[in-house]
């Protein structure tokens, strides 16, 4: 008999098919454009699913939770989670997460909702399809986009002809996830029995464009998982089958590998094609010597030791979205090579390491549970229907090339929706039952209609609250702060304060980026600009409010070497002013939290600067010399504070360390120096200085001039007369002295 389905369950499941386009958002105008949007509006959506979910329990009980191996998984590390966010360093974050990322307990909570409602009125095939098909559509709309990032289209954000797409997702590696596992599903259904020519094009075409936008990612870590995962489904369709098409296709890839595998063991790898295509130059690029991987195992390798630090953290970690806390612990120097450098690595871009080390092992152990039992779902399902082989092959396939994936980079929202997805559909597979649907006789509850519409009305209020408050506030303040750094753009100083004050005065989480933001702007300003009772008021203004990100998260630096530089920046020109004290006190208390980490060596010898204590100064550039002795920019400061204190030759000797190690100093850096060796008349280093200025800046016919003078009183006439005549090129005015020169080194111009 026909069972009719409830109205909320409809309205539900439409919801769901929905959700599966969120992927898609994009907050252009706001801070974190590709993840904060998403997940804005995905909240949003379970939390209003969770309402609607609520009264369709109390109207029919049949529609309750399914619970399965898959579900008693998930909520397993949703345990986890909890627990190790309870004994966190840093609760709040991890709690709330960041406003890059957009992770943490809050957001994670509403994946595992979206499951158990998905789950519960997703009960027939044909709902699965719907849903499933959408999620494919997506990834290809997806693709899409990022090939139109290869164009100088503007509608394509990242556009412009770019080297690695990222699609809607934001990130090159992301996006190779997300469509790894929309190919791997795509392929799944599309080897299915019984398709319609629209579900074979439409999934044909995810499996295409899915591929083709995965190699134009350039992602190795991906490229790896996505050649294992179709090696794995092609041998085991092809075992299963016996058929011809797969049996080409398998020895079509595994030669593929074999290649591969050739050129990277022979001389191959250094051919001419090679070295010419970007692409094949990167995908071969596999030495642990490169500066990439070498950062990653750097990363890995603090975390790892955070983690093996006690008993407590070998059990609980330091807490979700906590990873740059042992990371700042035992920070490896060799991570700093200059400003620019990425020292600061909030991720462990390994999902297992990064499980392991901010959860500890109780996280791990749940966490790669959902693999396993994924895996034995997949089994129980192979045994129970004769045709359920094509998932078990697509699906185990899929989890593999995910799992390589993840060893390399982890998961942000689209990824996590379309990851909640398949194991929702791995738990409905699990479940169904011969006619492959879920069949439920109805349970209807008996209950007063007022007393529902309080109780539903009261819900929904309660949703909508909730909404406006975790999310609408937290889009306003983002949005006031993204105009903050407009208006700091475009010079408008008054109008760039206004808006970062309104921004932080909303006070929603994401508050710590939005302080730091402000932070930043005023950095660049007052460092840049005279002192002013209006800069000044905003920088007190900026300290006040870090000073909070410092109290709310003791065990990060971050906050105290913004604090550090904006009271040396307040203390510059005064010796004997208290902010320079202060930023002391802000800069060492973050060398005891990071004590190895270079740029607090920095703004340390800053503060000693500002006070003209230069042998302090000294002690501790010296120090960060130490630390990682190939950085140039160590010894360049060095060298100034030793010719500021009065020892120039010590101060010039150092300064040429810096030079060998390849620092470039900016022209006025160079003019600077430049003094320094006329006055001691050392008239060949003179000359390698003007030679770096006229190539720094070819137009100055003054860098030719002086070039010409240092040349002369080395005896080169022919090189001297050479830029004087270069000056004149130049600027034409400097003719007749220039014929004077010559005629004084008894020459003609």
């Amino acid at each position: 008999m026909q069972i009719s389905e409830p109205l909320l369950a409809r309205i539900l499941r439409y919801t769901i098919y929905v959700s599966a386009f969120m992927p898609l958002i994009i907050f252009s105008q706001f801070i974190s454009p590709f993840h904060f949007g998403k997940v804005v509006v995905f909240r949003s959506i379970v939390e209003l699913m969770v309402v609607g979910y609520l009264l369709l329990l109390w109207q029919d009980r049949s529609y309750r939770p399914k619970t399965n191996i898959i579900f008693w998984a998930l909520l397993a590390f949703v345990a986890a989670f909890s627990v190790t966010t309870l004994a966190s360093i840093q609760p709040y974050a991890s709690f709330w997460g960041t406003l890059e990322r957009m992770g943490g307990l809050w957001t994670f909570f509403h994946y595992f909702l979206f499951f158990i409602i998905a789950t519960a009125v997703l009960r027939k095939q044909e709902h699965w399809e719907t849903f499933l098909t959408c999620t494919i559509a997506t990834a290809i709309l997806s693709a899409l986009y990022g090939f139109g990032q290869k164009t100088n289209i503007s509608f394509f954000i990242g556009s412009g002809g770019r080297e690695r797409i990222f699609g809607t997702i934001g990130n090159a590696a992301l996006f190779a996830g997300y469509e790894i596992v929309n190919i791997f599903l795509a392929l799944t259904l599309l080897l299915r029995p019984n398709n319609s020519q629209f579900k074979k094009i439409v999934y044909g075409t995810g499996v295409v464009l899915g591929s083709l936008a995965v190699t134009m990612t350039v992602v190795r870590g991906s490229l790896l998982g996505l050649g294992a995962g179709l090696l794995m489904f092609s041998l085991w369709y092809f075992l299963k089958t016996n058929s011809r098409k797969a049996k080409l296709v398998l020895l079509s890839l595994a030669t593929v590998a074999s290649l591969f595998v050739v050129i990277l063991i022979t001389p191959l790898k250094d051919a001419s094609f090679i070295g010419n295509s970007k692409f094949l130059r990167r995908v071969t690029d596999t030495s642990f010597e490169s500066f990439t991987a070498k950062t990653r195992f750097w990363a890995w390798q603090a975390g790892l030791k955070g983690w093996s630090e006690s008993p407590r953290r070998i059990l609980l970690g330091w807490g979700p979205e906590n990873f740059n806390i042992p990371f700042s612990k035992y920070f490896n120097p060799k991570f700093f090579t200059g400003y620019g450098a990425e020292t600061l690595f909030d991720r462990a871009h390994n999902m297992f390491v990064e499980v392991l080390v901010t959860m500890g092992l109780i996280g791990f152990i749940t966490y790669v549970g959902i693999f396993f039992f994924s895996f034995r779902a997949l089994r129980t399902i192979r045994h129970a229907q004769t045709d359920n082989y094509i998932y078990t092959i697509g699906l185990s396939s899929l989890i593999v090339a995910y799992a390589i994936h993840n060893a390399f980079i982890f998961d942000t929202s689209a990824n996590l929706l379309v990851f909640f997805t398949i194991l929702g559909f791995i738990a409905f597979l699990l479940m169904r039952g011969k006619d492959r649907d879920i069949t439920a006789s109805p349970q209807p509850v008996r209950i007063n209609p007022a007393l529902r519409f309080i109780v539903g009305s009261l819900l929904a209020i309660t949703a909508l609250v909730l909404i406006y408050r975790t999310n609408i506030i937290p889009s306003k303040a983002n949005y006031a702060s993204t105009r903050g750094i407009i208006a700091g753009w475009a010079n408008d100083f008054s109008g760039a304060v206004v808006k970062f004050t309104e921004a932080m005065n909303y006070n929603v989480p994401g508050r710590y980026e939005i302080r730091h933001r402000f932070g930043q702007y005023l950095l660049e300003y007052s460092g840049a600009k005279q002192q002013t009772p209006e800069v000044e008021s905003a920088v007190k203004l900026a300290i006040d409010e870090i000073t909070k990100n410092r109290d709310e998260n003791p065990a990060d630096y971050l906050p105290l070497l913004y604090l550090s530089r904006l009271n040396i920046n307040l203390g510059r020109g005064d010796a004997k002013s208290p902010y320079n004290d202060i930023a002391l006190q802000h800069s060492l208390r973050a060398l005891e939290i990071s004590p190895t980490f270079i740029r607090t060596f920095y703004e340390i010898g800053q503060g000693y600067l500002n006070k003209k204590d230069y042998e302090s100064a000294i002690k501790y550039f010296k120090q960060a010399a130490e630390l990682n002795p190939e950085v140039g920019l160590s010894y360049w400061y060095w060298g100034i504070v030793e010719i500021t204190r009065g020892n120039p030759d010590e101060g010039l000797r150092v300064i040429n360390m810096a030079l060998d190690r390849g620092y470039a100093p900016s022209e006025s850096d160079y003019l600077n120096l430049a003094q320094q060796y006329v006055a001691r008349k050392d008239y060949q280093a003179l000359a390698d200085i003007y030679e770096r200025l006229v190539k720094l800046n070819p137009k100055n016919s003054e860098y030719y001039t002086s070039l010409a003078v240092a040349y002369a009183n080395l005896g080169r006439v022919d090189d001297a007369l050479a830029m004087a005549r270069k000056a004149v090129t130049i600027d034409p005015s400097l003719l007749p002295s220039a014929q004077e020169f010559a005629r004084e080194l008894g020459r003609e111009l």
